[in-house]
């Protein structure tokens, strides 16, 4: 064997050693690590989904209406119908909304807002209750609203958004249980 190759063998090795001992001192210095498991939680605190579902099929939705426009809400929860979410009949808001749309969600629902969120281009408002029981987001469509985003928009405004925040106050649901929830 010549010397060139001998010593490209040395720095291979060395390089591979070098890369272990990285990966193993990254993985033991993970300051993230309770955050998955749910470690250092009060008892007390919400437990929140915050996973993006990989389906609409999982993310159920109920609009109402914010506006004085008829049919407004019914038109909006057929859209998201077409887009396969899951979706419950359509009612009026107690209250008129003059933004894009006002998501309301509780902890079991957070990921799934922030998908909702894309389809009004993070125009809308999130409202996030931590007493709110279930898992449907609620959407109240306002004066602003014009038409929902299409896949490419919405795939955009995921990636400018990101991932869904922590709400204040709650705790990462385990993912073993937000599996099964």
């Amino acid at each position: 064997m010549s010397f060139a190759r001998v010593r490209a063998l040395v720095v291979v090795g060395v390089l591979a050693v070098a890369a272990v001992v990285f990966v193993v001192v990254a993985l033991v210095r993970d300051t993230q690590r309770d955050l998955v498991n749910g470690g250092d939680c009060p008892a007390d605190a919400p437990l929140a989904d915050v996973r993006l579902p990989d389906d609409p099929a999982e993310v159920k939705v109920k609009v109402l209406n914010g506006t004085n426009r008829a049919g407004l809400a019914e038109q909006v929860t057929d859209e998201f119908k077409n887009r396969r979410f899951t979706v419950e009949q359509a009612g009026k808001s107690k209250t008129k909304f003059n933004g894009v749309a006002e998501i309301r969600f509780g902890p079991e629902a957070v990921g799934k807002a922030q998908l909702l969120r894309a389809y009004f281009l993070a125009q809308s408002e999130m409202v996030y209750n931590p007493k709110r029981k279930g898992a449907t987001v609620e959407i109240v469509i306002g004066k602003e609203f014009q038409q929902l985003a299409t896949t490419t928009e919405v795939n955009q405004s995921l990636v400018e958004i990101g991932n869904p925040d922590l709400p204040p106050g709650a705790c990462v649901k385990p993912v073993a249980e937000a599996k099964v929830g």
